[in-house]
């Protein structure tokens, strides 16, 4: 490959463009993968078994989803237009209604009214009003609402920032996958009095580039670091030539800037202003990945200032990002800057407990897990329960809590209030569950509830 690893001391990269088919199914028969073209690795020797067959399931995965990538993107944009253009008209019957009238209301992507996909699971725009600053919880409420809004437009995100939550909004930004030749990653940025709130978009379910990131099982090994997950170091900023400089080449010209880069300079700029100035990072599923990997690119970089600034990390529904002496790394930075990391991990959601947490994957989770069962009652672990998702004796107490998460879909509203109304959509999505019941747990419903019914309690036992 023509790009140049010595920023780190190991590596394993994998190519899904140079596999064949013949090659894709030669990974899973002959254990010299490194010989292979589509492997570029820094260790040589034989792979086993287990560690081929991650490899084929990355590869493959990622060659389909390129496959399909704009088919994907096409029936994604039709069905976000569908759905919106039914609520501009109110519903459906209201909709054949100013058909025939001649005064349909078409939606426009631009604006501040037009809903993402994901946004569709949860339309709730207004904070929770029983949840006041200073609250033990208010920060996890914030970030959460803050994460769920990271998946819109530049326009909604405004209109909701500045009219709803009557906060200052900072900046929308579309960032380059300098790996991917594109801008994948989008973030913002608010300030609430004296916390500026970074938050991070997650993988949205129609871009075949952000799934390719999370299938990405390549990895990077820095010294007295760890191993970190390719996938997504890539979407936050890492350069083919370089990896992590602690500045940039002032001669380096991309599009769009690189991810950490322009986060952390607008941070710079910011807290620069006042000594009072702190931040919060957060995101939910990628963009919690996206979320806790900046801090350690900080303290790579041995960004004191900004670290000593950082208040908190708030993640919901999370994956995991690197191995098992990268999270000592982690506990030791974020126990040296008392940065609190708050890990949100709802049920039986499948996200968190990927990649697997075995030999083979070498993918581990660090410090707490703030877990909340279907009850939205929580309670702090180590590892949220069944941390690999796929066990046979979990089976029927999963299809179990899907079953129960339907029928509650029918009653939350009832027992706990408007609020929590769960629409069409979603009933529609939790029925999906009884197949494969850590599907609709990722959803940003579930992670806004928790964060609203039951947090209270799990920040005064934290405390």
């Amino acid at each position: 490959m023509a790009c140049d690893k010595s920023f780190s001391s190991s590596y394993m990269l994998l190519s899904p463009e140079k596999v064949g088919v013949i090659d894709l199914f030669r990974i899973l028969m002959y254990s010299d993968v490194h010989k292979r073209e589509f492997v570029d690795c820094s260790e040589g020797g034989e792979e086993s078994f287990e560690r081929r067959w991650i490899m084929f399931v990355s590869i493959l995965v990622q060659k389909l989803l390129l496959l399909v990538a704009k088919p994907l993107s096409w029936s994604g944009s039709a069905i976000e237009f569908w759905l919106n253009l039914m609520s501009s008209n109110r519903n459906f019957g209201r909709l054949l209604v100013n058909c025939f009238r001649g005064k349909v209301v078409m939606p426009d992507r631009e604006s501040g009214s037009f809903i993402s996909f994901p946004g569709n699971w949860d339309k709730r725009v207004e904070l929770d009003k029983s949840i006041r600053p200073g609250d033990s919880e208010y920060y996890a409420a914030l970030s959460m609402m803050a994460s769920k809004a990271s998946y819109e437009n530049e326009a909604y995100l405004q209109t909701t920032v500045t009219r709803h939550w009557q906060m200052e909004f900072l900046g929308f930004y579309k960032l380059w996958n300098d790996y991917q030749g594109k801008a994948t990653t989008q973030a913002f940025m608010l300030r609430d009095c004296d916390t500026v709130v970074v938050g991070f978009r997650g993988t949205e379910p129609f871009d075949a580039d952000a799934w390719c990131s999370d299938f990405d099982l390549s990895w990077y090994e820095f010294l007295g670091v760890g191993r970190i997950h390719g996938g997504f170091m890539k979407a936050l900023g890492l350069q083919k030539t370089l990896g992590w400089p602690k500045e940039l080449d002032p001669r380096l010209k991309t599009p769009v800037p690189l991810a950490y880069y322009a986060i952390r300079e607008k941070l710079r700029a910011l807290l620069g202003e006042s000594d009072k100035v702190n931040y919060i990072l957060t995101g939910h599923s990628l963009g919690g990945a996206l979320a806790i990997l900046f801090p350690a690119i900080l303290a790579m970089h041995g960004e004191t200032w900004l670290m000593k600034r950082l208040e908190a990390v708030y993640t919901f529904g999370q994956p995991r990002v690197g191995d098992e002496k990268f999270g000592e790394f982690m506990e030791r930075v974020l126990k040296e800057h008392e940065i609190e990391y708050f890990r949100f991990v709802y049920g039986n959601d499948i996200v968190p407990r990927l990649p697997y947490d075995d030999s083979a994957f070498m993918f581990k989770h660090f410090g707490s897990c703030c877990y909340f069962n279907s009850k939205y009652e929580g309670k702090i672990v180590r590892e949220e329960p069944n941390k690999n998702y796929f066990s046979l004796r979990q089976t029927i107490p999963m299809m179990l809590n899907a079953w129960y998460e339907l029928t509650r879909s029918f009653t939350i509203s009832r027992e706990k209030g408007p609020d929590y109304r769960e629409g069409l959509f979603l009933k529609i999505f939790r029925v999906i569950g009884l197949l494969i019941p850590g599907i609709p747990a990722h959803t940003l419903q579930d992670y806004v509830n928790l964060t609203r019914l039951g947090a209270s309690r799990l920040f005064r036992h934290r405390q």
